[in-house]
């Protein structure tokens, strides 16, 4: 469980940590869009409707769009800063710092939409508050990946995965030809995990939302703090010893 989030990376730890981030992001996107009426990991969407709503002069339809896509970078931003401190600091809990963030974040959207639902104004506040975790994380699982994976973005997974089945498709009409064509399965089999986890964690968001209303997102905040613990745990006790070392 340790090395799940911890700074010392394989590939193995990488495709756990992707898929557990993807299935979340789906779940909060699916459940999120049943509890604010808004998907909050589409930015392209949020963009595109942006773009329509100034055209057609509907300012606050922009403003509301803003809402939403500025928190999202914000997001992204916060776990740069988290994890370059962290790197600064020899951390290694640099990646659990931003998802431990995502935790405490994920458990007050539910104990607040709990508690606070159906007030007016909830859903104003209620997206920024989603649009920023969903830019955490992606942001998290870029730095971690080196830019391989996703947790939000499904539409580049989905490029992703054509680009390797037109290589794999590709015929190579001599074999002796240097650069030949193939594709990389191994990745393949990467983006397809990560897109049926993504697809999983929508289907049990919109249930879970649907029966059990905004608690739901309790376990996923779990699971987080799962992920983060023994890492942020060995940074904690290993750090009197090493001053009293010197």
């Amino acid at each position: 469980m340790k090395a799940i989030a911890a700074a010392e990376r394989s590939g193995a730890a990488d495709t756990l940590l992707g898929m557990a981030l993807t299935f979340i992001a789906g779940a909060i996107n699916a459940g999120g869009f049943l509890a604010v009426g808004q998907y909050t990991s589409h930015m392209s969407g949020i963009l595109s409707s942006m773009a329509d709503n100034l055209a057609l002069g509907g300012v606050g339809l922009v403003l509301l769009g803003l809402a939403g896509f500025l928190p999202f970078v914000l997001g992204a931003a916060c776990s740069a800063i988290l994890i370059n401190w962290g790197r600064r600091h020899h951390l290694g809990s640099r990646y659990a710092l931003p998802l431990m963030l995502e935790a405490a974040l994920l458990a007050a959207f539910g104990i607040l939409g709990w508690l606070a639902y159906p007030l007016p104004g909830f859903g104003a506040g209620a997206v920024p508050l989603l649009c920023f975790i969903m830019g955490l994380q992606n942001a998290t699982i870029t730095k971690i990946s080196g830019a391989r994976m996703r947790t939000t973005h499904v539409t580049g997974i989905v490029t992703d995965i054509g680009i390797e089945l037109g290589k794999m498709v590709y015929w190579n009409r001599s074999r002796h030809i240097a650069e030949k064509v193939a594709a990389d399965r191994e990745k393949m089999m990467l983006l397809i995990l990560l897109l049926a986890s993504f697809f999983a964690g929508g289907v049990t968001g919109a249930v879970g939302f649907g029966r059990v209303g905004f608690l739901f997102c309790l376990p996923f905040a779990c699971l987080l703090l799962l992920l983060c613990v023994p890492p942020l745990a060995e940074d904690v006790f290993a750090r009197p010893r090493n001053i009293r070392s010197h």
